[in-house]
């Protein structure tokens, strides 16, 4: 899995101009699977971003998580964030996993992240073409791949 994790002082997603999710201060997440993906990268995935501490203090560093602002999730599926791009001028998008594989890691990383954080997250719609806006705040934005992670 990979994830782009931006943090907002607000975002919102509309399909076919009605709001299906929006927040207030917090991180739009965009997600994107590959076949490869299981539990255990949701998992992991979900911990580091309820606990990703680039929130400022009293200090102006960034040492705040989520859960010390009261902040949101705003989490959209975007296949697209595995494009092969090496060939030619038209991406390959082979890697990014079938809906029917897809759909309950991305249902089933959205009630992860709503466990850890104590609240529901806001939420795209699956496959829809989407119009995601936001004000992203600093600019502060962290990829994280679950491929990347340390297993210590």
């Amino acid at each position: 899995m990979r994830a782009v994790i931006q943090r907002v002082t607000e975002a919102s997603c509309a399909v076919e101009g009605r709001i299906t999710g929006a927040i207030r201060e917090g991180f739009l997440v965009l997600v994107g699977i590959t076949a490869d993906d299981g539990r255990e990268d949701l998992e992991w995935l979900a911990q580091k971003i309820a606990n990703l501490r680039v929130f400022g203090d009293d200090q102006g560093l960034m040492n705040r998580s989520l859960h010390d602002i009261d902040g949101h999730i705003l989490l959209i599926s975007q296949f697209t964030l595995f494009a092969q791009t090496k060939k030619g001028n038209r991406p390959s998008f082979i890697r990014a996993a079938k809906p029917d594989q897809a759909i309950p890691l991305y249902e089933e990383l959205a009630a992860c992240l709503s466990s850890h954080l104590g609240k529901p997250v806001e939420r795209g719609v699956f496959g829809a073409d989407m119009k995601i806006s936001l004000v992203n705040d600093g600019p502060v934005t962290i990829i994280m791949d679950t491929k990347d992670r340390e297993n210590h």
